[in-house]
């Protein structure tokens, strides 16, 4: 995007914000100069190589849940990818948002918009801008985008939840259905809970008891599969095909994502942010939801070992009160954490096949708001074949960081098809190939090959539309 085509109001933002945010001191390093300072609250940081090639890549990352923070503002969502694009010329920013943990993508849609100000202001006009993120950052990044036509001039969303509020309804019938089987006279609040702690633990120690039995073990599985949560979690490891390998990854799912990240201890962070209770069940048909699952087979053959009646449990979950939304809350939810498919600038997508964190049919969703609001022309949608949320490696995302950039310069897609992304991630060499392990305790990762694929994910179970 060029000067001439920004308007003068974005123009006049920029340099007031340079007077009432002056830069931050740099600190030469042999790479170039970094910034790092605060903005109405939140901490920012900015690398600019010694040769800058006009071209900015603005980061925002995904949650953070306390105590966990990493120590320095992520630039990049692999550290090699960070090294590399600053190698290559490329500035880099991103702000922390202010608080820092939780579901700040309120904060994050104002305080990325003003370090972009700050830049402008005290850097300089980037000749191009992309946005980039991954998990959470990925909806913030698109919706910086949408809310900012022609401030950015390309988008790379990974691994992205481009309907948060979809992913709280669906948590929520995994949860529902959890309760309902496992513990129905449990004094357990799902939303709204009045010690959410205790709640919390209790969920936990029933979940954790029906781990042990072959029909809890499939009532967990049903739990899933109204997610269309994969039985494929680790991405050091091949998909597995035995069944009760693929149960027990989908569980690490249900429990590890979940039960802990959207169970009662989490609700009180997003219901304080939403004003209320965004999440409801009214209405949901869970034969419905259950026989459209790519887990339905899955989950069949669990009851079939379990001894257990699939239909009966069925039946429960149709009888049991319905969980309502609070209509503030819920609005509050749409618009801030769903994403329009406007597209004013060309946008690349790219899921691992194997996430259950995100589920990859967030991303079939994305392209249909595309073929409805925005220009598919515009959007184009990449696969990585592995388990875990967001367990690429550097090739891959400098890859794709690559082919965006190339459709930005030329006005064309170059080739993405799965070969050639991976051909190309491979030519990088063998420094840009380690993969994180989300359930290693110990942050393991490990190197892996590019593995680009073809890939049809199943319908995001519960679309806010």
């Amino acid at each position: 995007m060029t000067t001439s085509r920004r308007t003068l109001v974005t123009v006049l933002v920029a340099v007031l914000l340079g007077a009432l945010f002056p830069a931050a001191p740099a600190v030469a390093e042999e790479r170039g100069r970094t910034y790092e300072g605060t903005i109405d609250g939140a901490d920012y940081l900015v690398k600019v190589p010694k040769r800058w090639n006009g071209t900015l890549v603005l980061y925002s990352h995904g949650l953070y849940v306390d105590p966990w923070v990493p120590k320095q503002i992520m630039l990049s969502t692999r550290p090699e990818t960070e090294a590399w694009l600053l190698d290559q010329g490329y500035a880099l920013a991103a702000s922390n948002y202010k608080g820092t943990f939780g579901h700040a993508i309120e904060e994050a849609l104002t305080d990325q918009i003003a370090l972009l100000d700050w830049f402008e202001a005290n850097v300089g006009e980037p000749r191009r801008t992309i946005t980039s993120g991954m998990s959470m950052g990925a909806v913030i990044s698109l919706k910086l985008a949408e809310n900012n036509p022609g401030r950015f001039d390309g988008v790379l969303a990974q691994c992205g939840e481009y309907d948060a509020h979809g992913t709280w309804n669906s948590a929520l019938d995994m949860l529902f259905a959890l309760k309902t089987l496992l513990a129905p006279d449990a004094d357990i609040d799902l939303v709204r809970p009045r010690d959410p702690q205790a709640a919390q633990a209790a969920l936990e120690a029933v979940v954790a008891e029906a781990q042990k039995t072959d029909a809890g073990r499939a009532r967990i599985a049903l739990a899933g599969a109204l997610g269309t949560v994969p039985g494929w979690a680790l991405a050091h490891e091949p998909e597995p095909t035995a069944s009760a390998d693929r149960l027990a990854q989908q569980a690490m799912w249900v429990t590890g994502a979940y039960l802990y990240g959207y169970g009662p201890g989490a609700r009180p962070e997003i219901e304080r942010r939403a004003g209320g209770n965004p999440s409801s069940n009214v209405g949901i048909d869970y034969r419905r939801q259950l026989a459209r699952s790519t887990g339905l087979d899955l989950v069949r053959q669990a009851y079939r070992t379990g001894g257990v009646e699939l239909e009966a449990d069925l039946d429960r979950l149709a009888a049991a009160p319905r969980i309502s939304a609070d209509p503030k809350a819920e609005a509050y939810m749409r618009h801030y954490t769903v994403a329009r498919g406007t597209t004013p600038s060309p946008v690349l997508t790219t899921h691992t096949t194997g996430d259950g964190g995100a589920v990859a049919g967030q991303a079939r969703w994305y392209g249909d708001q595309v073929r409805r609001n925005g220009d598919p022309a515009l959007l184009r949608q990449t696969y990585v074949n592995r388990g875990g949320h967001c367990s690429f490696n550097a090739a891959e995302e400098i890859v794709l960081l690559r082919t965006l950039l190339s459709r930005v310069d030329t006005g064309r897609w170059p080739s993405t098809e799965p070969h050639r992304l991976t051909a190309a991630a491979n030519a990088l060499g063998d420094g840009y190939r380690l993969v994180p392990e989300l359930f290693d305790p110990d942050g393991k990762e490990k190197p892996m090959p590019p593995s680009f694929t073809r890939f049809a994910p199943a319908p995001h179970p519960r679309p806010s539309r």
